[in-house]
């Protein structure tokens, strides 16, 4: 349970980290892969979006690592299955991230308002029903700071309205396992595929496949095709990171 106290402490908290970089840049970086998938090339300030399928908790710390490593301030609340190493590989700053419990059903939409006053991005995962009023002011804090909504896969139907972007991901292929001794090897890479739609200027889909991670365990296009559909068939994916950056282009 969440006191008056513990809400203040939150506020005092944001007040001290607060985002270092300006709202007036309208963008938040990414990573050079997750920049080549959204329409302007990073997280547009203001914006709600959202990270789905499986691999949705790796996709959405590639999302933060840009901001946290360009200076911002990162606050993950009820998400205690985002594991710190796993963060750090995928090239967040941990300096720059903090973690807050899940806060009741009734103190849900007052705690995520008192950290989304001041810090640039806030993850968050929805565990119950989000009611309209919440969301609504959520929105409005999260536009008038300039910050960022990102939202890990929670109860559906959560949140009533439609992200500003969504993350889809799907067909993940691992790779390492010796194909002539099943069982044998190491997990090392994956590639997914993942759908980016949204509203107004994310109104075009973009396909493409993505290394979640590449063997060298970053985040990397592999043979990006806007447009794609699904009855098109899959791309073929390269099978060494060189080749993945060469086709990529």
């Amino acid at each position: 349970m969440f006191d008056t106290g513990q809400v203040r402490e939150l506020e005092v908290l944001g007040r001290r980290v607060s985002p270092s970089s300006l709202a007036g840049e309208h963008l938040l970086p990414l990573t050079p892969a997750l920049a080549r998938l959204t329409p302007r090339g990073g997280l547009q300030r203001g914006s709600v979006v959202a990270v789905q399928g499986p691999g949705a908790t790796a996709l959405a710390l590639g999302l933060v690592a840009g901001p946290s490593a360009a200076g911002s301030w990162v606050v993950g609340i009820g998400t205690p299955e985002v594991g710190l190493l796993a963060a750090a590989e995928l090239g967040v700053d941990l300096e720059r991230m903090v973690a807050v419990d899940a806060p009741p059903r009734a103190q849900w939409g007052t705690v995520v308002a008192a950290v989304a006053e001041a810090f640039d991005v806030v993850l968050v995962r929805h565990q119950h029903q989000v009611r309209p009023g919440d969301a609504r002011r959520l929105v409005a804090r999260v536009r008038e700071r300039g910050g960022v909504l990102v939202q890990l896969p929670g109860r559906s139907g959560a949140w009533p309205d439609a992200p500003d972007l969504t993350f889809t991901l799907s067909d993940p292929d691992w790779r390492g396992v010796a194909p002539t001794a099943p069982g044998a090897g190491h997990l090392r890479s994956r590639v997914v595929q993942v759908a980016v739609d949204g509203r107004r200027a994310a109104g075009r889909r973009q396909t493409a496949s993505l290394w979640l991670p590449s063997p060298d365990g970053e985040i990397a296009l592999a043979a990006p095709f806007p447009g794609l559909g699904a009855s098109q068939g899959r791309p073929q994916v390269p099978e060494t990171p060189a080749a993945v950056l060469e086709q990529a282009g």
